[in-house]
């Protein structure tokens, strides 16, 4: 009987033994495992501090998602693979540049750059949950995109525009925090650097972001078909500037509406391509078929020309605004007018404002 007691203590140790060395070797393989499965079932790439969020982006398929952890991590991101999703962990999740040369993104002095063409649009990439700071030029910079999502990022501090987006169609922008960049918290045209006429996005829309200290916090450029509802604007020379001129076709048939536009009085001098700016809320220049509805606009105050509440103001090549409408908008304490129409454009529509003082009188 000892003896037979003695077999089965010396068969359970053994089975234990090969039940621990099992269980050690898969939890082992877990953690070293490069990849999981997000909830859509396309694999999910791990990015800690020390490794190269570029990496992942290179060897992920469409549909796969870059997860970085929190932490700060040196070099520009480019993406080209459609269907990609970079996601962070929060304002904890950090880029911000590296040596400059580690890909035409940074070469470029942009953050993160998503990058297909007019021809071949880059289709439904989303940039969610990190900050991108410090750059010489854009924060995050897409081009040739449709279907692109930018939410829940903080994208302050860099030299140009903090959210830039040109060539591009049915946008979401949504969420985000874009403070103290060198130009527009977010910037939309058709071409930075072209000329051109007026594209329409498809839907883009700008909502529910925080924009503050920039020299603009919207700036929308020769575009049409699209919306900046819902934002948070403040501290910046203006709030929102909605630049046309005379290509065809012009830019408009856009809606700026229930947006709240407070004491945007910073001063920015002028430049090669636009006066000084100071105390500007929402502006419209050389425009058609634009509707500014339901916005609360208050306390921007300055002395330049496009100082005021809601101001509508000839083109830098003298092209007025057409059919605009502003209606249904709260103004108080603008000035030197909550309301000015100062480039006498034809069949511009002001009615249910409700407003203090306007140029000329008679709007409010």
């Amino acid at each position: 009987m000892p003896t037979r007691r003695v077999h089965h203590l010396a068969a359970a140790t053994a089975a234990a033994t090969a039940l621990t060395t099992v269980l050690t070797t898969a939890l082992a393989t877990l953690a070293a495992a490069p990849t999981a499965h997000a909830d859509s079932g396309f694999p999910m790439h791990f990015v800690r501090p020390g490794e190269s969020i570029q990496q992942a982006v290179d060897a992920a398929r469409p549909g796969d998602t870059v997860k970085v952890l929190p932490g700060t991590f040196h070099g520009s991101v480019r993406i080209t693979t459609p269907g990609l999703t970079l996601l962070g962990s929060g304002a904890d999740t950090v880029i911000t540049p590296g040596d400059g040369t580690e890909n035409a993104c940074a070469t470029a002095g942009h953050g993160i750059c998503v990058v297909g063409t007019e021809e071949q649009p880059l289709s439904d990439v989303t940039i969610d949950s990190l900050a991108v700071t410090g750059f010489r030029k854009n924060g995050i910079d897409a081009s040739g995109t449709t279907g692109l999502t930018v939410s829940r990022t903080y994208v302050h501090d860099n030299a140009q525009q903090g959210i830039s987006q040109e060539m591009s169609t049915r946008a979401a922008i949504r969420d985000n925090r874009s403070t103290d960049n060198g130009q527009s918290g977010v910037f939309l045209a058709n071409y930075a650097y072209r000329e051109g006429g007026s594209p329409d996005t498809g839907g883009t829309v700008v909502e529910g972001n925080e924009l503050t200290g920039n020299r603009v916090g919207v700036t929308v450029r020769r575009l049409r078909g699209l919306a900046v509802q819902d934002n948070g604007i403040s501290g910046n020379c203006a709030g929102v500037f909605v630049v046309g001129d005379e290509g065809v076709p012009r830019a408009g048939d856009l809606d700026i509406r229930r947006n709240t536009v407070v004491a945007n009085n910073k001063f920015c001098p002028a430049n090669p391509r636009l006066g000084a700016i100071q105390g500007a809320g929402i502006v419209l220049t050389g425009t058609e078929d634009v509707r500014v509805t339901d916005n609360e606009v208050r306390d921007n105050t300055g002395t330049s020309d496009f100082s005021g509440g809601i101001v509508l103001f000839r083109s830098v090549v003298g092209v007025s605004n057409a059919r605009a409408v502003i209606t249904g908008n709260t103004l108080s304490g603008n000035g030197p007018a909550d309301l000015a129409d100062r480039d006498s454009g034809a069949d511009n529509t002001f009615a249910h404002n409700t407003c203090e003082r306007s140029e000329p009188t008679g709007r409010c």
